[in-house]
This record gives structure tokens, sequence and C-alpha cells, in this order.
């Protein structure tokens, strides 16, 4: 069966959002209130089209002229005058007055569809924008001729495969200010620019796609100097590749917790705990050495400007600064009220397209929370899954508070989407407060249930080794006091020890030269026994041989014969 066949926008996300782009030879509806962008999408459709997909395109306008459509698209970063030159794109405006028109009669559009039909043959046109629709038919009421003409338009341009965007104003209870385009064309794509909590989001719908399958939720989109940007609804799938290989955390002793490897490369890491307790000098020495390997690392500071944030490292022996230089760091800082959780995510989405990092690293992510955290939850929930289809390792801190708040439970609602998990906390006894951090849990590896101090100093975090004592974790001076008394104690014990040792080392040497002795008089006995064995064995010997001699001469006498031949003596023996 042959599919629906559709033309690449070029813009980003959008064409992953429905599965290939626009229908191609068809006509395709944006609509939506004032200021949401529909232009600024039907403009880029043609500038990608002509510039990425070798596809001229004619724009055709009802209220602005050539020169003031080229001025507003500028801050995108598109020329149309030098398209136009180029002969990939015509700017062709058409004037309209209502106030004009007198309704009588027929309407005819031919005069519409002599100069479309002129342009797109000037340049062999594969792609057309019409904005807006409304301003054609701005003078007529009649419902009846508007559907009958506006289909006839949208006839024209399928007969003639010219792929189509045409603009569209938002209705009082419709999606279109007639409520007659929507049903007639083949793509309806409705833009919503909303603001909530004094935050202005906007937000995109595919409401119809004839003949595809298309994602009919609401995402987030974002107009900046580069375009359009839409977020990539495949973030959300769970079909991600993982890897085995295993990244250090820059601190040699919290690998040791981690059966000494570290991190899974593209996973996602939470270091939790309340304030002071040393979470974004931990980053910082993520960052640290995922530079030193020669990699990329994009770190995000919510709270702290670059310079603050690398100068305060320093302290530790963390010189972030030199990386910047380098360029394999990256440090970005923005307000979280600055924009909406969208808007963030969209923004972290181009920081990764730009400088390709592969550790990202965001701190606090609590600072986000503004309001409820199910919005939260829902961005976070896109941008870890997002991090872990690009096998980009995300490094993230977060902030709690409340002394009787469960510690499995964050304020940022996503601890069941960490990997790894890290909480740092003070401990107070004797008057001090010290830096402790355990491993809640890390998926995929064993990893250490020890209740570990940690401490700060111009040389970085180091990690103390576990010291218990009577059933508690005992750090700082209460910990040096015990060390001095088990230390004193040991002594005593040592020293009973050695004197217990001197005592059963005289009494060893004692017994081992009465072993002594009695072993040479058992050896000196053993000799003697050997010796007049071996005389007795010698003449037994001896006698036996002696009596076997005498018989055998004996037994030679007894069968001998003398006789003389030739005066000879011969002695024969018997058989």
């Amino acid at each position: 069966m042959k599919r629906l066949d559709k033309s690449p926008t070029g813009i980003a996300g959008f064409d992953e959002l429905t599965n290939g782009g626009v229908p191609k030879g068809r006509p395709t509806i944006v609509c939506g209130g004032p200021g949401c962008g529909k232009t600024m999408l039907a403009v880029e459709f043609l500038v990608r089209g002509a510039t990425e997909f070798n596809e001229p395109g004619v724009l055709m306008t009802f209220e602005e002229t050539g020169d003031e459509m080229s001025k507003n698209v500028a801050s995108l970063g598109f020329d149309l005058q030098k398209l136009a030159a180029k002969k990939k794109l015509v700017l062709e405006y058409v004037r309209i007055e209502p106030a004009e028109i007198q309704e009588t009669g027929e309407y005819d559009l031919e005069g519409l569809f002599i100069r479309l039909q002129h342009a797109v043959k000037t340049i062999g046109a594969k792609r057309v924008v019409l904005d807006t629709l409304e301003a054609i038919f701005s003078g007529f009421s009649n419902t009846g001729m508007l559907r009958a003409e506006i289909r006839r338009l949208f006839r024209w341009l399928k007969d003639r495969g010219l792929t189509t965007v045409v603009t569209a104003e938002k209705g009082e209870g419709t999606l279109t200010r007639y409520g007659l385009e929507e049903y007639v064309s083949d793509c309806v794509i409705f833009l919503d620019h909303r603001v909530t909590d004094q935050i202005s989001t906007r937000r995109m719908r595919v409401v119809k796609y004839r003949g595809a399958s298309h994602i009919a939720d609401e995402v987030p989109f974002l107009i900046d100097e580069r375009g359009f940007s839409v977020l990539p609804s495949s973030s959300m799938r769970l079909d991600h590749e993982v890897s085995s290989e295993r990244i250090s955390s820059g601190v040699k002793d919290l690998d040791d917790m981690l059966e000494g490897k570290g991190f899974y490369r593209g996973s996602s890491i939470l270091i939790s705990g309340t304030a002071g307790t040393g979470k974004s000098s931990m980053a910082a020495h993520f960052a640290q050495e995922t530079c030193r390997n020669g990699e990329r690392c994009l770190y995000i500071a919510l709270e702290e400007s670059p310079a603050q944030a690398m100068r305060n490292m320093r302290s530790i022996g963390v010189d972030l600064e030199k990386h910047v230089r380098k360029g394999l760091l990256r440090f970005e800082a923005w307000r979280p009220t600055q924009s909406g959780l969208e808007m963030h995510l969209l923004q972290i989405h181009k920081l990764v397209e730009q400088h390709k990092p592969s550790t990202v690293i965001i701190d606090p992510l609590t600072s986000l929370v503004t309001g409820g955290t199910d919005q939260l939850h829902s961005m976070l929930m896109r941008l870890i899954d997002y991090l872990k289809t690009q096998q980009i390792t995300g490094f993230f801190t977060a902030l709690t508070t409340g002394r009787n708040k469960e510690i499995e439970e964050t304020d940022v609602g996503i601890s069941s989407l960490i990997d790894t998990w890290i909480f740092a906390r003070d401990v107070e006894l004797n008057g001090e407060r010290n830096r402790c951090l355990h491993v809640l849990k890390s998926r995929g590896m064993a990893n250490s249930n020890q209740i570990r101090e940690f401490v700060m100093s111009k040389e970085g975090i180091h990690l103390l080794p576990v010291y218990v004592g009577n059933g508690t974790v005992l750090t700082g001076s209460a910990r040096i006091s015990q060390e001095a008394r088990e230390r004193a104690e040991s002594l005593q014990r040592r020293q009973t020890a050695e004197e217990q040792q001197r005592v059963l080392s005289g009494k060893r040497k004692a017994l081992e030269a009465q072993i002594a002795a009695l072993r040479l008089e058992y050896a000196q006995e053993e000799a003697r026994a050997t010796l007049v064995k071996q005389q007795d064995e010698r003449r037994e010997r001896e006698m036996s041989q002696d009596m076997l001699q005498m018989e055998s001469f004996r037994s030679g006498a007894r069968r001998g014969k003398i006789g003389g031949r030739n005066g000879k003596v011969e002695v024969e023996h018997g058989s």
C-alpha cells in the first residue's frame, strides 16, 4: 500500500512530531491567536525548503509587504531578499481592502490564481505560503460561498501538487475565524500562546492529519534567533540504548563506594541534601573530571553566575575556568523565573545540540519549583529521557528541606527516575556540624551501605574511612576524642600482651632446651642401636657365605674321580 507522501519542514522537532513533516502536495492550516507564531512557522517552512531541500517557494501575503516581511523574519536569521535574488523565493504582496469590496453575485478568485500561477512558474516553486487566509474573504459573510471558494482554492493548490501552508486566525469557539478551513484542509496545526503565573509559554498541537498517524498531545515550542524549536516527542519513549562503560565521579573515595568504578555512562545521577552539604562541590568535581578526560560538559547554574561559581570552586582546588577557556566546559546561568519550564527544557535541548556534551549538570533542580510539582515532574521526565536517548550522563543537585521529611522523597519528585541517588546531610554532635553522605541507590551495580564523613579542603573533597562508635557514626571532634581513647586503650592492651609474650617466650626457650637435650640423647641411643644392628647383620651374612662355600666344596669331592692317561691326572664330575 502506498503511504501518504510528506514534505519535511526542517523545523527542529516538528518533523518528528508529525512523523515526517506536512502532507506533500496538500494544504496545511496553521491557526492560532495573535502572537503565537503562525507567520514565523510558515516562513521557516519556505526558507528551510529552499535552503535544505532544494524546493523553491512562493510567499503570498495579504497584510504585509515583502519588505516588511523581510524585516520581521531577519531576527530569525532568514534573509528573504537574498533568497529572492537567487530565484529560490518569490515575495508576492496582494493588497485587499475589505471596504472596497462589495458582495454582489459570485465571487471569483481567478485573479488570485493567475498571480499565484505566474509566481510558481517563475521559479518552479514546490511550496506555497498564504498569509493570512482571512484577508482574502474578509469582506464577505456568506458562509456557503466562503466554504465553496475555500474548497476551490485548496483544490486548485492540490491539482498542481503544491505543498501549501495557509495561516489562519483563531475564531470564537472555533479553530479558525470562519470555522470552515479546518474541515477542507488535510492538516491542521494549532498554535497557542498562553500566560500562566506571569510566565508565557507557547504550545503546538496537531489537531488533524488526514491519511497519517500523528501525536495529538500539546508540545511546547520556542521561537528565538534560530527560528522554531519544538520539543521532540520521542524523548518520552523508553527504547534508548544503554552503556556498560563506567565514568568517574571525580572523587575517588566516592567511586570506591560504587564498586571502585563510578557511574554508568548515560545514566542519571542525583545528589540531594540540605543547604551547605557540598552538592555543588560534588557537581564541580564531576565537571572537572569530565573535562580532564577530554570530553565536553554543559553546566547549567540556576542560582549563581558563572564567575561566582568558578571563584567559589577554586577554594577547594577545582579550577573550572581553564576548561571554559579550552572550550570543554560551557557554563550557562539564568534565573528559573526567566521563562516557563518548557522554555527551560527547549533551551537545554538547544545547548545540547550546540555544545555536544557528554555530561550535563543542572544545579539545582529545586530552583525550578515555582508552583506545583506535577508540571516540573513532567518536564524533568522529558529531560532525563532525552539525555538518555543521546547517551548523555545527567548530574543533578536538589535541595531538601525539613528535618522530619523522609529523605527517600525529593522536592522535585524524580527519585524514581534517577539511576544513582546520593544523599548528603549534616550530622550534629558535640556542638559541631559535620558533613556525611551515603548512597541511597545505584541501579545495576553493587554499592556501599556505609555513611561516610567527607571534608572539603584546598585539595578537594575526601571521604574519611567509616568510623562507628557505640552504634552511631562519629564525626568531627567526637570522632577525634573517641579515637584518642581507643588509642590509649589499645596501647595498654598492647603493653600487657607484650609482657605476656615475654613470659611465654622464656618458658618456650626453657622447654625447647629440654626438648633439644632429650632429642640429642635419643639420637645417640638410636645411633648405637643402629650400629649394633648393622654389625649383627654383617656377621650373619659372612657366616652364610662360609656355609655355602663349604657345602659346595664337599659336594664336588664326592662326585669327582681320579685317573691318569699319559702321565696326566683328570678329574671328571658327574652330572
